[in-house]
């Protein structure tokens, strides 16, 4: 008889940590495609393609609140435990 593994509950901050991850994928393409044009020697894209690469960093912010969440409840969790 084979223990089937137990759904676990998502977390605080998981939500957060997987938008942030989507954000910093689609900031990390959309750098590369902007980055392309000067290695093929075509025209440059208009500025609010360069704008959009900064989701990267928007991405890596959401990203790391969702960690910081996380830990604030894995403490809290902790501390109601204490006797």
């Amino acid at each position: 008889m084979t223990a089937t593994p137990q759904a676990t509950a998502p977390a605080p901050g998981d939500g957060l940590v997987r938008v942030g991850a989507i954000v910093f994928i689609v900031g990390a393409v959309a750098t590369l495609v902007t980055v392309a044009p000067l290695f093929l020697g075509t025209e440059p894209f208009p500025p609010i393609a360069y704008a959009v690469c900064m989701l990267m960093g928007v991405g890596f912010v959401i990203a790391a609140a969702g960690v910081l969440r996380s830990i604030a409840a894995q403490r809290r969790q902790a501390g109601s435990g204490r006797s």
